[in-house]
């Protein structure tokens, strides 16, 4: 009976595929397709803030009574989060963007259907518990997640797959931060993709109804309280643009320090030994900087209200909180040690992103930033908005996304009218970590392993094509103790101008060319006085199976060649790419991604 019933529902969804190709054109489709994924994204999103606010409410409920709850919270929720994905889940969802810049550049915009919802529950146990991290790389996971399996579920090409994840994306961003445009920028700017006016229209569709089912359900206000009191004036200019710099270099500061941790973290086998050295060094810096806890937006939310008496509330430094070096260091400790206390909460088993951390950064920089000028009277700054300013420069510079950083500031706090500083800080920081760091955290691991989608059509088409798809195995191999009789025999059978020469392991020795013994193949008396081994040659170049294409590509322009051999990683034979068979290859691919939009 159960059978039957799912036969029936199948056979109901492939006749409404067929009544929809029949009588809705593949672009409005689409922009249907985009409206479902920006209201599953907005619902998703809140439902994430919902759960984490709850949890956090909870638990800082029980904490006023007892105070070490704050050190063993963090650690309870990252080995319970380590439990579920080890045990449920089996499968690794740490560093969202990064995964969904790998299903775009690898996976032909494939990502895995428990992704759906195995991120949000982790992060929500994480966050809840008081994981340094933010819930947003796990929500645009999430977004991802639907868009594609949407549109693999409606049976959409690679092209509009990709297309689809970048709406989940967009959508996801939207959902969470209220925030539609920056919803649109970030996928162009942070996934890399590039994208035709037709294909922006979906970005939009999504984001903007994502953010308007925020709105309903979560009322208008923005997320953060944002009052402007003192107009931006221009003699604050060489101000804006230093702030810039320095969020640059710590953004650099950030994200190299991460990466190396997360390096050595991970290098440990034992998970008992991670778990205990996370544990120990994320309750030990919570309990010396209780601003550390949880996401952040706490401590943030206050240095934009100007309550600076209660920065230090719940520290061990509390009664000294009118002291103007005191607070000033732990500002100064609270932001240096952020980044220890992520990596601690991811590296541990927890699951969270880096946007949360990056507004936290930001946010203080420019406090401080404002606090260290106004108190040496060379001019003064309004804390609050060189608070919004810091936030902007860290997020621009951390995520090679000064657009992102500029419209996240502004439609999280409604402070449009700090546009112009915002614009100055975002560039100026991005400027400063290009020099130094050439890809964003999110995107440095894949930019190493060559499997990163780029801006440029040309490299981005290369990285989507793989090795296997262009490598040809119809070339006869051939023995090096064969004569040129036997070599004639498999000419003669051979539709291949070129031979493989290999030994009895399979191990690639050299090639024979077809020109090279024309001369000889016609005179039988010398057919048993030459040997293969005699006239083969070697190769201009081997391929390795695991190069990408982009350095097969400029293996082919510096050798000249028109064929060569493939090999693996111990040198054995496994085929040849010929360059006209990477030029249509190239070609469909362009077609089927990126043309015809």
């Amino acid at each position: 009976m159960k059978k039957t019933s799912e036969g029936n529902m199948s056979q109901w969804f492939k006749s409404l595929l067929l009544w929809r190709e029949k009588h809705i054109s593949q672009r409005a489709f689409v922009l249907m397709l985009a409206f479902l994924i920006g209201l599953c994204t907005a619902l998703c999103a809140t439902l994430l803030k919902e759960t984490i606010h709850h949890i956090q409410a909870f638990w800082i409920a029980q904490s006023r009574s007892y105070n070490f709850l704050y050190l063993l919270l963090p650690v309870i929720g990252i080995l319970i989060t380590a439990l579920l994905v080890r045990y449920v889940i089996r499968d690794d969802i740490g560093h969202g963007v990064t995964k969904i810049l790998l299903a775009l550049s690898q996976r032909k915009s494939r990502i895995k259907p428990h992704n759906m919802w195995s991120s949000m529950l982790a992060s929500s146990i994480t966050i809840g518990f008081g994981g340094s991290v933010g819930a947003e790389s796990p929500i645009v996971l999430t977004g991802a997640a639907i868009g594609s399996n949407i549109g693999r579920l409606f049976r959409q090409e690679q092209k509009m797959l990709m297309l689809l994840v970048g709406c989940g994306a967009a959508g996801a961003i939207a959902g969470i931060f209220k925030a539609p445009i920056t919803g649109l920028v970030f996928v162009v700017e942070v996934l890399l993709m590039d994208f035709t006016l037709n294909s922006i229209l979906p970005l939009l569709v999504s984001s903007v109804t994502s953010a308007a089912v925020s709105y309903i359900i979560g009322g208008t206000e923005a997320m953060f309280h944002f009052s402007q009191t003192e107009p931006f004036s221009l003699d604050r200019i060489p101000f804006a643009i230093l702030l810039g710099i320095l969020c640059g270099l710590l953004s650099l500061y950030f994200s190299k320090m991460m990466f190396m941790l997360e390096g050595r973290m991970k290098g440990m086998r034992s998970y008992t030994k991670r778990f205990l050295i996370s544990a120990l060094i994320l309750s030990g810096l919570i309990f010396l900087f209780p601003s550390l806890y949880g996401e952040g937006y706490i401590t943030i939310e206050r240095l934009i209200n100007g309550n600076y008496a209660t920065l230090m509330e719940g520290s061990l430094f509390e009664r000294w909180s009118d002291s103007y070096w005191l607070l000033f260091v732990f500002l100064g400790f609270s932001v240096l040690f952020k980044v220890y206390a992520s990596v601690a909460t991811n590296s541990g088993g927890g699951c969270g992103g880096l946007f949360a951390p990056s507004l936290f950064v930001g946010g203080l920089t420019g406090f401080m930033f404002a606090y260290a000028i106004n108190f040496f009277g060379f001019i003064r700054l309004p804390h609050k908005n060189f608070t919004l300013m810091g936030m902007a420069g860290v997020m621009a510079a951390v995520m090679h996304a000064p657009l992102t950083g500029i419209f996240l500031i502004a439609e999280l706090t409604g402070g449009y009218d700090l546009f112009l500083p915002l614009m100055m800080v975002s560039i100026s920081a991005y400027a400063t970590i290009r020099i130094f760091m050439p890809h964003s955290i999110y995107s440095l691991r894949l930019a190493k392993e060559g499997k990163l989608l780029t801006h440029q059509k040309d490299k981005a088409v290369l990285r989507l094509m793989s090795v296997d798809s262009v490598v040809e195995t119809e070339f006869e191999p051939v023995m090096p103790q064969m004569t040129l009789g036997d070599m004639v025999q498999v000419i003669g059978k051979s539709t291949r101008n070129v031979f493989p020469v290999v030994d009895e392991e399979g191990i690639l020795l050299g090639v024979v060319l077809l020109d090279n013994i024309r001369n000889i193949m016609f005179r039988p008396e010398l057919y048993d006085r030459f040997k293969v081994e005699k006239f083969m040659v070697s190769p201009p170049a081997k391929i390795n199976n695991t190069q990408s294409m982009e350095d097969i590509m400029r293996i082919f322009d510096d050798t000249q060649a028109w064929n060569l051999p493939v090999i693996d990683t111990n040198g054995h034979y496994l085929g040849f790419i010929s360059k006209s068979k990477v030029f249509n290859s190239y070609r469909t691919v362009l077609v089927e991604t990126f043309e015809g939009d």
